[in-house]
C-alpha cells in the first residue's frame, strides 16, 4: 500500500503539469520562449541519462544483455510508430483543429504510459521510483509548454487549452494506478517496463528534443550543448555518487 501512495502522489504531481499553460498569462512571450530553449536540451540530457545510466543499467541486471537491448529497441520503435501516426508530443503542421484534438488524444495515451513507467519503477524500488518520477516530470515541463503553445496556434483559446492539457495529463494517474494493481502481481512485467521505457526516453530525446538544438547558432548553440551535458552529468551523479 505504501508504494501505491507513492505512485498516486508522483502521478498527481505529474498531472498538475497540465496547468503549465497558466504561466503564459503572467509571463512575456519572449521570456517564455527563452526559458524553453534552455529547458529542452537539459531535459534531453536528463532523458538520455535516465535511459542509459538508470533504466537500461537496471535492466541489464535482470535480463541477458541481448534481451535487454531488444526490449529497449522495441520501446524505441513503438514510440516512433505512435508519434508518427498519432502525432505524439508535438506536430509542426498541426494548424487544423482536428489535428490539435488528435494530438490531445495522443498526449493522453503518452501520459498513461508515463504512469505505467512510474508504477513499474516504484514496484522495483521506491528510490528508483522517485528518480524516474523526477525524470518524467522534468521532461514534461517543456513538453507541456510546447503542447500548450501548439493548441493556441491551432485556434484554441488559452482557457480551453489549459483545460484540455490538464485532462490529457490526468491520465497519468490512471496509468499509475492500473500499473500498480497489474504489475505488483506480475513483478516480471514491471522488469520489462524498465528497458521499454529506456527506449522511449532515448527516442524522445533523440527525435523530439535534440533536433531543435541544430537550429541554434553561436553562443546559443554552446549554451544548449552545455545544458544537454549538464542533464547527462546530473543523472550520472545520481547513479555513481548518490547511488540512486
Amino acid at each position: 500500500m505504501e508504494k501505491l501512495l507513492w505512485i498516486v502522489g508522483a502521478t498527481l504531481i505529474d498531472s498538475l503539469l497540465g496547468l503549465a499553460g497558466i504561466f503564459s498569462f503572467f509571463v512575456r512571450e519572449a521570456t517564455l520562449q527563452r526559458s524553453i530553449k534552455f529547458l529542452v536540451p537539459f531535459s534531453a540530457g536528463v532523458l538520455l541519462g535516465a535511459g542509459f545510466f538508470h533504466l537500461l543499467a537496471e535492466a541489464l541486471g535482470r535480463f541477458t544483455p541481448m534481451l535487454a537491448m531488444v526490449i529497449t529497441i522495441f520501446g524505441f520503435l513503438i514510440f516512433f510508430v505512435l508519434e508518427e501516426y498519432l502525432h505524439w508530443h508535438h506536430c509542426e503542421e498541426c494548424e487544423i483543429h482536428p489535428y490539435t484534438y488528435l494530438m490531445i488524444i495522443g498526449d493522453s495515451l503518452h501520459n498513461v504510459l508515463d504512469g505505467l513507467v512510474i508504477a513499474g519503477a516504484f514496484i522495483t524500488s521506491i528510490p528508483l521510483g522517485i528518480l524516474i518520477s523526477a525524470v518524467v516530470i522534468a521532461h514534461e515541463v517543456p513538453q507541456e509548454l510546447g503542447i500548450f503553445a501548439l493548441l493556441l496556434s491551432g485556434g484554441i483559446e488559452k482557457k480551453q487549452a489549459v483545460f484540455y492539457s490538464l485532462m490529457a495529463q490526468v491520465t497519468c494517474i490512471l496509468g499509475g494506478v492500473a500499473g500498480f494493481f497489474f504489475m505488483s502481481r506480475m513483478e516480471r512485467l514491471a522488469s520489462y517496463i524498465l528497458p521499454f521505457a529506456a527506449g522511449g526516453f532515448i527516442y524522445i530525446a533523440a527525435s523530439d528534443l535534440i533536433p531543435g538544438m541544430h537550429k541554434t547558432e553561436g553562443l546559443e548553440k554552446v549554451v544548449s550543448f552545455s545544458c544537454l551535458c549538464l542533464g547527462l552529468a546530473f543523472m550520472l551523479y545520481l547513479k555513481i555518487v548518490a547511488g540512486i
